[in-house]
């Protein structure tokens, strides 16, 4: 897990389920036994232990990735102490639904689908997620322009994980890691650095990124594609060569535009609505 997770908690029907965000990956894991505890209407977080700890053993004698892909972070335990517990993504708490007879499956699955994942049906139909995004970003203001931008960004950075996927970079944390090169290397900033410039914290960086931060980090990724494809590059350590080179190509091209406008391409602004301008100006 990158960078300072964030905990909070959701609330399925009874039931408390804790989970924490990954600023990094930008995505929810949730603590399993509380999923667990949902699904088998459990309220003794003991037996609700007792049944994961069984339930785990069985899955991992039949070589199921549920069990290994579950992470251990700590969440606020009954007693109020952060204590290590097993969590997953939604991606793992879908498949470990399937793994426990419940008529609350579905419900769950609903409820997922509200509180920390969006593509459940656009995975079948990616046409869904673009609908989707562009009416988001349309009710957040932003200009066809920012739009178009935005979606071409979107689909270069596609193909570059979908060369990833294809050549033994499979692990999300080592797209994370990629990432991370490349953004670095065209901005002088890592992702979680720009993002504390913008003052983002569980936002995606993307939706706050001016036209030429679009342009500099899809320039940047496609770069990083081609070089890549040049060299056949394979798994995490080969990768991070095209991700600086990349990266580097994009970042020139961003000094030389600074050096003829005299303006910084990388900016601290966002698309936050501004909070208490209207009180203030009452008083």
């Amino acid at each position: 897990m990158h960078g300072e997770p964030k905990n909070s908690l959701a609330i399925f029907e009874q039931f408390k389920i804790r989970r924490v965000y990954d600023e990094e990956k930008e995505k929810w894991y949730f603590s399993v036994i509380d999923i667990v505890a949902a699904l088998t209407e459990q309220y003794d977080y003991n037996k609700a232990k007792t049944y994961w700890t069984t339930l785990k053993n069985r899955l991992k004698n039949e070589g199921s990735e549920v069990v290994t892909n579950c992470d251990r972070l700590k969440l606020e335990a009954q007693d109020g102490k952060m204590r290590e517990t097993d969590v997953a993504d939604v991606e793992t708490i879908l498949r470990l639904v399937q793994s426990v007879p419940s008529k609350k499956a579905e419900p769950i699955k609903l409820w997922l689908a509200k509180v920390g994942y969006e593509r459940i049906q656009e995975i079948s139909d990616p046409e869904k997620a673009l609908n989707r995004s562009r009416d988001y970003w349309q009710k957040m203001g932003r200009s066809e322009k920012w739009i178009q931008q935005r979606m071409m960004g979107q689909e270069i950075r596609n193909k570059l994980t979908d060369y990833w996927k294809d050549h033994e970079v499979s692990v999300e944390k080592e797209y994370a890691i990629l990432t991370n090169i490349i953004h670095q290397e065209w901005s002088d900033l890592s992702v979680k650095e720009h993002k504390t410039l913008k003052q983002l914290k569980t936002e995606n960086l993307r939706d706050h990124m001016s036209d030429a931060e679009l342009i500099f980090t899809a320039l940047a990724e496609l770069s990083t594609r081609q070089i890549a494809e040049t060299m056949q590059t394979k798994g995490l350590e080969e990768n991070k060569i095209p991700a600086k080179k990349g990266g580097r190509i994009a970042r020139n091209a961003r000094t030389e535009l600074e050096q003829k406008t005299g303006k910084s391409v990388v900016s601290g602004t966002n698309f936050k609505p501004v909070i208490g301008v209207y009180k203030r100006k009452k008083k």
